[in-house]
Parts: C-alpha cells; structure tokens; sequence
C-alpha cells in the first residue's frame, strides 16, 4: 500500500533511527550453515572492495551522528565477521566518532562470532567500553551443529576462549542464540548454558529464510518473491519455536527475573503494559533500523538486503535524507497495513503486530497473504506466558517489583 508521503511522515516520519554497519560486508571466516548474510557477496562481486574505505567510513561516522538528536549516538558494527576489518579500522572510526560527537556521548556494540578475537582485540574493547554480542548456539555438540569453519571444523571452543579473554579483561558481552532446527528440542539445556557462561543478556533468534527453487543470485530470497521457494532444512518449525521460548521461560520465570535478561520477554512484558518495545520485530511499525554496506549503500533492514529495498548510497545522498524518503516511510508503514484479517482478529496482536515482515510468509485459509510463519509459534508462547505477563503488568503498573513473579503461583 502506497500511502499518502506526507501523511505518513506526519505520522512515522521520525529524526531517531539507527544503522547497522556491515564494514566488511558480507565476510566472514565461518562458513555457518543457516547464515543468510553470506551470499551478499554476490550483489557487489568484482564491483567493490569489501572493505569499507576511509571516505566511507568518515562519512558514515559523521553523517550518523549528525543525524541523531538524542544525547547518546549508538555505533553498531557487524557483519559477516566485523573483526576481519582488522583492529586498525575501529581505532579509525573511534577517532573518527571523537573528531564529530560534539556534546554527545558515543556507543558502540560488535556482534562477532569470536574466533578472532585476541588479549589485544579485548583490552580495546575495554579500553573503549564496546558492548560485545557473542553469537553462541549452546553447549558444544548443539554449537558445531552449524557454527563451523569453512573447512567444517567446530568453532565452539575458540568461542569459549574469548569469553575467557572478554571476562579477563572486563569486557561487557551478551550473547545472540539463533534458534534452528538442531538446538529448538533443548530450551533448558541452551539456557542454563548461557547463564553458566556468564551471559546476563541473551537474544534467541529464530532462522527462518525461504530458498527459491529457480536459478538465482540470491537464494534466499524475501517475502515479496512470487516464484517456487521452500522453507529451508535449518529453519525452525514454528509451534517448536513456541515451545523452545516457554521452555527458557519457564526456567526464567521462577529464578532469574531482574538477574538475567531475555530480550523477547522484555519486549513482550513491554507491549503487554502498552510501552513500545525495544525489539523492532514487535514494533506496530518498522523502517527505523537500517544496514549501510562497506561502499556505503543503505538498505531498508538489515533482513532485506535486496535490490529493490537499495534506498541510496550517502556519498551520494545524506543518509538523513534516505531515511525519510518515501520509500523508507512507506517500507515501514507497510508493516502495520499489510497485516492479514487474522491479525486484526488476533488477541494478541497488540503484543506480536505480525512480527518481523521477512517472515510474512504464510497465507491464511482465507487465502490472504502476510501471516507470519511463526504465527503458531507465537500463539503457543503467549498463551503460556499470558498468567505471568498479568501478574508483572500488574506489579508494574502498582509501581512493583515484575521480579515478583518469581513468588507466583
């Protein structure tokens, strides 16, 4: 649905969105199944260096932070694997964030898979108080299922090694656990290992791609593609992904409120009271949270990396100005009118509104399309939650303890 440009804006436009920063694009030294990233090489192969140059790289620095007005301006740098910029580049851009902050004070998070990284890696981290995310699947079998080498090797236990050399150094780390076919059986198993390795904040996040069924570039394709495609082997099934979130609720719930934090419970507990979460996959609308690549072409999301969702490249254009263009404004707004009549009639819609759009993949027996492909999944999770949401809801809104809960029965 095209809506009106300037009704949208009045509506969703907005000074406050973010950047992903992908400085080396889409490599990586890990050849994991299930990435959907890995195959991005293809839009830019023989056309551009993969790693982001200095014009591009001070660009974005000062563009970024000229675009945001809230006091604190946050860097996210990932991938394919960030480090393989190499240190040097990020003593570049933490200059470069010193020379253009101004009054304002500078953030930066690395998503890494971890095996690069060294005692010299970790005392900058430190030195410059980065916020590490540590994608880790689990104990070791449930990791190298699909965490692996190139050459298929495991990488479970350099992983490990850096979060010796992260906890040595005092450096901050959460963790980012896909949720796939191989590891969605063992909720219990995966969260009590977390907590052991000493992650106090952990995403789970669902696989989910299609893999079209033509001879394409991208295999994995989004949701507008109308060709033969499957869901692929890795993906997780919906009602066990369900079952995978009660289960690490269920361990949460009664021991580890307030000391342990999982993202989508926030999220959830946070649109149960009517307070915008900060998972954009259950925001009513999206198009806030964009992906620039190493040349400086910004992307609607860093989930639909497609030629049609290209919105420019800033040393072109302003990345302020490619942020509320209409196409952005209307990729955004499109979450929220594209939802199918199942949705409306939905109790929980006020809590999912539909989930991520790359996973709108499902039509209904109405044969509407749209429906998140994790629909059942989510019912099922909601519904069991639903009791303990109440009673947080309830605490919170009596200026409470949520941790409360831990003593509900």
């Amino acid at each position: 649905m095209d809506i009106s440009f300037q009704d949208a804006h009045r509506k969703y436009g907005t000074s406050i969105f973010s950047v992903m920063a992908k400085p080396i694009s889409a490599l990586c030294n890990l050849g994991c199944i299930y990435c959907y990233y890995l195959e991005k090489s293809e839009l830019y192969k023989g056309k551009v260096s993969m790693k982001m140059s200095d014009e591009v790289l001070e660009a974005f620095v000062k563009q970024y932070i000229e675009s945001q007005h809230l006091p604190e301006v946050e860097f996210v740098w990932q991938g394919g694997e960030p480090a393989l910029a190499g240190l040097d580049f990020y003593k570049k851009a933490v200059a470069l964030q010193r020379k253009y902050q101004g009054n304002k004070t500078i953030i930066n998070s690395f998503q890494t898979n971890g095996t690069i990284l060294n005692y010299e890696w970790c005392r900058f981290f430190a030195h410059h108080d980065f916020l590490i995310g540590l994608s880790i699947d689990g104990p070791e079998k449930l990791h190298n299922q699909n965490r692996r080498f190139k050459k298929g090797a495991g990488t479970f236990r350099q992983v490990m090694n850096a979060v010796g050399l992260l906890r040595k150094n005092n450096v901050r780390f959460n963790t980012l656990t896909t949720v796939n076919s191989e590891n969605v059986n063992y909720p219990v198993e995966v969260y009590n290992f977390l907590k052991s390795m000493g992650s106090q904040y952990m995403q789970f996040l669902p696989i989910v791609e299609q893999e079209a069924q033509a001879d394409v570039s991208l295999k994995l394709i989004s949701p507008a593609y109308e060709g033969l495609a499957n869901i692929t082997s890795w993906s997780v099934e919906p009602l066990a992904y369900g079952k995978f979130l009660s289960g690490v609720f269920d361990q949460w719930v009664k021991k580890d409120v307030g000391r342990h934090f999982v993202q989508i419970f926030d999220s959830t507990l946070a649109n149960w009271i009517n307070v915008a979460p900060a998972l954009c996959v259950f925001q009513k609308t999206c198009g806030e949270a964009a992906v620039i690549e190493s040349n400086g072409d910004l992307y609607s999301c860093d989930h639909f990396v497609y030629p049609e969702n290209y919105l420019g490249n800033i040393l072109e254009t302003h990345m302020n100005d490619l942020m509320k263009s209409k196409q952005q404004i209307n990729f955004g707004f499109a979450k929220e009118t594209m939802l199918p009549e199942k949705c409306h009639n939905c109790g929980f819609k006020h809590i999912c509104n539909g989930g991520c759009p790359k996973n709108r993949t499902v039509k209904t027996m109405e044969v509407e399309k749209n429906l998140n492909y994790l629909c059942e999944g989510y019912q099922y999770f909601y519904n069991h939650v639903e009791p303990y949401m109440n009673f947080m809801a309830n605490e919170l809104r009596n200026q409470r303890s949520p941790a409360n809960v831990m003593n509900f029965e």
